[in-house]
């Protein structure tokens, strides 16, 4: 049932060169969509292609910073010019942060809203008509940290939430128009994204402070984004610690707020210590 509503859907996904992105490119391609790879290493997007999809012709990769409103427009007008249309976007592009807001270059804090958030409002901009055309589905991966705010994130959990604001806007905006948005929040993911993670002065961590090979894969992750799809759903949080944040935060907020600084707390090079 899920390979027929993927197949041949003209599905974009932004940050495809690793993790959640890449994981999820090889899972629509299996399923028979046309696939378009977006990220900035172009390089490595034509290393990747084909273990994504072995057959060119039903693959595009498209150099994309998706900081450039230029990169942004190109990577829609490529997929057209390639494929005709565009079904399914997926904004998956973005970075982290971790560092206290009392010790943080405010730089960090605007890489971070214009890879997240502007990256997302401007790949969407370009994309609307197509999708509205095709009554298609609008996707933007998040964070639980988009519902239930992440100390040492300041940027980063103001980024998801924005996103979040954008896309039920947008969601409510087009509520007659057959576009399906959904706001995707991931739990904690094995991912590349932690090691990248910005610190105070805007330089990547390098170390991430998760025991990365206990959280749910990248390939599960991708599972669950492909079956939401499937059923056009609006809003999917994973794992259970996320639900359990996010429905503690909208019950307890002080009580999350404790219970999420003690967590925080105890991770590997916390700053709170």
């Amino acid at each position: 049932m899920m390979k027929e509503s993927l197949k041949d859907k003209v599905i974009i996904v932004t940050g495809a060169s690793s993790g959640i992105g890449l994981a999820s490119a090889r899972l629509f391609a299996s399923l028979g969509a046309r696939v378009v790879m977006a990220a900035r290493s172009y390089e490595k997007l034509l290393q990747l292609a084909p273990t994504v999809q072995p057959d060119p012709e039903r693959i595009l990769c498209v150099k994309t910073d998706v900081t450039k409103d230029e990169d942004c427009k190109n990577l829609i007008d490529e997929t057209v010019r390639t494929f005709g249309r565009i079904d399914i976007l997926v904004n998956n592009a973005g970075i982290s942060m971790r560092a206290m807001f009392k010790d943080l270059d405010l730089s960090v804090i605007r890489s971070l809203m214009d890879d997240n958030f502007w990256g997302t409002v401007q790949c969407t901009k370009h994309a609307l008509p197509y999708l509205l055309e095709s009554k298609g589905q609008l996707v933007g991966v998040i964070s639980i940290a988009g519902f239930s705010a992440l100390p040492a994130r300041t940027g980063y959990s103001a980024s998801k939430y924005a996103v979040r604001g954008f896309l039920d806007t947008v969601r409510i905006e087009h509520l007659k128009d057959g576009l399906n948005v959904l706001v995707f929040a991931p739990g904690y993911t094995e991912s590349n994204v932690r090691k990248a993670a910005l610190t105070a002065d805007g330089s990547p961590q390098g170390d991430t402070p998760l025991k990365e090979d206990k959280l749910m894969s990248a390939e599960d992750c991708a599972a669950h984004l492909a079956k939401a799809l499937q059923g056009r759903k609006q809003q999917v949080v994973l794992t259970g610690l996320g639900k359990a944040t996010v429905l503690a935060h909208n019950l307890f907020p002080r009580l999350t707020d404790k219970l999420t600084y003690g967590y925080i707390a105890k991770e590997a090079g916390s700053p709170f210590k």
